[in-house]
């Protein structure tokens, strides 16, 4: 097989218009298509829904659907808030803090930067709930490969400990 990218990743919003309206104005995002069914295509279900396409850059692509006939969405009670989110890379760190400004001059609330080692992050949520994360790549020569050479190690130790592996414990230490 013979990937050639990630064609969407979509995503369920309560409101398409007020999804549109908040990718648009705060992260800056280009509304590129939506589709309107009353019938779902893959299955056949009698189901209206917006599905509507957010150009996330570089040819990525962040969809959502509005489903006005199903339950209020809601989120997995069993994981973290902190765990699912939506990750977005910014150029550098001076687009992060004026990304991070932009947002909260929009009202909302933004946690960070969080210093990674290898990239800083801000948080914040959107309308509907969903966590997103802007990133800022920091690292330095030779760190992605030491990672990379150690992932094998650390998903074998965690298998069998299930307890954080010290391989790459560096990325921790005297972070400001």
């Amino acid at each position: 097989m013979n990937l050639q990218g990630i064609h969407h990743v979509a995503y369920r919003c309560n409101d398409a218009r007020e999804t549109v309206s908040f990718y648009q104005e705060v992260l800056g995002m280009d509304f590129q298509l939506a589709i309107a069914e009353d019938q779902v295509p893959s299955t056949g279900e009698p189901d209206p829904y917006m599905h509507i396409f957010m150009d996330a850059g570089n040819g990525n692509v962040l969809a959502f659907f509005e489903l006005p006939n199903s339950p209020n969405m809601g989120k997995d009670p069993n994981t973290p808030a902190w765990v699912q989110h939506i990750a977005f890379k910014v150029k550098d760190m001076d687009a992060l803090l004026a990304a991070k400004e932009r947002i909260e001059a929009a009202g909302l609330e933004v946690l960070g930067p969080v210093n990674h080692t290898i990239f800083k992050s801000i948080y914040f949520f959107d309308p509907n709930g969903h966590r997103l994360e802007l990133a800022a790549n920091t690292s330095e020569p030779g760190m992605l490969e030491r990672l990379h050479e150690v992932a094998p190690d650390m998903i074998d130790e965690w298998s069998r400990t299930k307890r954080a592996p010290q391989h790459a414990a560096w990325l921790h230490e005297n972070n400001d």
